[in-house]
C-alpha cells in the first residue's frame, strides 16, 4: 500500500481513500476481496482509526466497498451503467442559462495511470502517464460541483495548469490542440458526501449528491478525456431530452 503524504494539502482521510481506490482500480483488491483492516490501515499509515473510518466510509458510500458485520469491508461489484448522451461543458450549460461561472484549481499533476483509467481512455500499453486535475466548479459564486479529470498525457503533453486557469477545458481541447468533440458516454449515480467534499460545496457531510462519469471522444473515436463530478443535489438537476 502506498503511504500518504502528510504534508500535502489534501486531508489525510481523503489521501488513503484515493489510495484504496487505486488499489481496487489496479486490481490489487479484487472484487469480493477483503481489504485490509482498519487496524492495519492505521499502523501502515500512522494516522488515527477515524480517519481511516472515514476513508472507508467514503468508499462505501460511493459504492466501491461494502460491510458485512462481523465480517469486515470488501471490495464491492461493479455496477452495470445505464448509457445516456448529451455532449456539453458545464461552463457552456451554466452560459445556456445565463449564469456566472468560476473555477478552482484544486490540484494538477502528472502521474502514472492506473489501470482502470487506462481501460477507459483505451491508452496503449507504451503509455503509463495521466494529467489528472482537480478542480471545484462555481456558478454565481457558490460551489456546485467537485470534478477530477484524467486525460492521457501523449494527447496534450505540454499543457499545464496555467493553459487550462480560466479556461473551459471543452475550448482548449478545440483551439489549443484541435480535437473536435463529438460524443460522449456518461453515467449518473446518487451518492453520499463526504467531509471533505461537504466542506467544498457548503453542504453537510452525508448530504445526497451525484455523481457524473463522462468519457469524452473525438470525431475519430479517441477518447480525449474521463471525468469524475459530483454536483449538489440540492440545486442541480440533470434534464435529459429524448428522441
Amino acid at each position: 500500500m502506498r503511504k500518504i503524504c502528510k504534508s500535502s494539502p489534501l486531508p489525510l482521510h481523503y489521501q488513503i481513500k484515493e489510495i484504496l481506490q487505486e488499489m481496487i482500480e489496479n486490481e490489487e483488491l479484487k472484487t469480493g476481496e477483503v481489504i485490509p483492516t482498519e487496524r492495519e490501515i492505521c499502523e501502515i499509515q500512522g494516522v488515527s482509526r477515524m480517519t481511516v473510518n472515514k476513508a472507508i466510509m467514503s468508499l462505501v458510500n460511493e459504492g466501491l466497498l461494502y460491510r458485512e458485520q462481523g465480517k469486515g469491508t470488501f471490495v464491492a461489484k461493479p455496477k452495470e451503467n445505464q448509457q445516456i448522451s448529451e455532449l456539453k461543458g458545464f461552463t457552456e450549460e451554466m452560459a445556456e442559462k445565463g449564469l456566472k461561472t468560476d473555477t478552482e484549481i484544486l490540484s494538477f499533476q502528472i502521474k502514472e495511470v492506473t489501470k482502470k483509467i487506462k481501460s477507459m481512455l483505451c491508452m496503449s500499453n507504451s503509455e503509463n502517464n495521466i494529467i489528472e486535475i482537480n478542480r471545484l466548479r462555481r456558478s454565481e459564486g457558490e460551489p456546485v460541483a467537485i470534478e477530477t479529470v484524467w486525460i492521457p498525457y501523449n494527447l496534450c503533453p505540454d499543457m499545464t495548469e496555467e493553459v487550462i486557469t480560466g479556461k473551459s477545458l471543452y475550448s482548449t481541447f478545440r483551439e489549443k490542440y484541435g480535437y473536435c468533440l463529438v460524443k460522449a458516454k456518461q453515467t449518473i449515480e446518487p451518492i453520499m458526501l463526504n467531509e471533505y467534499e461537504a466542506e467544498l460545496l457548503n453542504q453537510n457531510e452525508g448530504s445526497l449528491a451525484l455523481m457524473f462519469r463522462r468519457t469524452t471522444y473525438t470525431e475519430n473515436g479517441t477518447p480525449v478525456e474521463y471525468t469524475k463530478a459530483i454536483y449538489r443535489s440540492d440545486i442541480y438537476k440533470y434534464e435529459i431530452t429524448l428522441k
